[in-house]
């Protein structure tokens, strides 16, 4: 590798941007792009790049786009895993009471499964709703990345396995089913408000419910 590192970055959310700027500014690295289409992944192999960097991409990268890069594609995800792979894990974290977390991991053809470089667990209280979290997870994942990229340039992170009886996925479709509420489910009292808060991602209007042919819209606020 020569000493300038050629990066390819894939993202679009808060996080990404953050770690988008941070490389720009980092001396001997040039990020050709930031890519967020799929149909722009096409750039990778016209630069063949020695990296690609991915942080809020939201389509899987093939399988032939992840062998292009000379030293490999990381990714940032806002998840403890193999815990909330998939879509919305700030919400699942909270719905199913697992860890959460932020992880940089080598990309593979699976979605999250690739082997773990580094991990961080975020601290949650039952105050915090969907939003809160996920600012939590963001600001984690830039920290995390920033931490260990000197480490990744030098050659000096492994990766290692996930272990899949332990982990959980989701996909969007599993959120949208959340937010719709059942008037005559029953249900105990703290799941509920787990259930809320975790939807609760102003100004977005998620949970919903539909009571004599109306609808409404319910979040929560739960102070210590």
């Amino acid at each position: 590798m020569s000493d300038e590192i050629d990066i390819i970055f894939l993202g679009v959310n808060d996080a990404g941007m953050r770690v988008y700027d941070w490389l720009c500014d980092k001396k001997n690295v040039f990020v050709h792009s930031l890519l967020t289409t799929k149909d722009q992944l096409e750039v990778i192999k016209e630069t063949q790049p020695d990296y690609v960097v991915s942080c809020g991409y939201r389509h899987i990268v093939p399988e032939e786009i992840l062998n292009i890069p000379n030293e490999g594609c990381l990714n940032l995800h806002p998840a403890y895993l193999p815990y909330n792979r998939g879509a919305n894990p700030n919400v699942w974290s909270i719905v199913e009471g697992t860890p959460a977390g932020v992880t940089l991991h080598w990309m593979d053809p699976g979605i999250d499964t690739g082997n773990i470089i580094a991990q961080q667990k975020v601290g949650t209280d039952f105050s915090d709703d969907g939003k809160d979290l996920n600012e939590k997870l963001e600001d984690a994942q830039v920290e995390l990345f920033q931490k260990v990229w000197p480490d990744v340039v030098k050659e000096e992170v492994t990766g290692r396995c996930q272990n899949e009886d332990e982990g959980t996925y989701h996909r969007t479709n599993e959120f949208d089913d959340l937010c719709e509420l059942n008037p005559d489910e029953e249900v105990r009292v703290k799941d509920f408000l787990d259930r809320l808060r975790a939807l609760t991602y102003p100004p977005y209007d998620n949970a919903e419910i539909e009571v004599d042919g109306e609808t409404y819209y319910i979040e929560v606020d739960i102070t210590k």
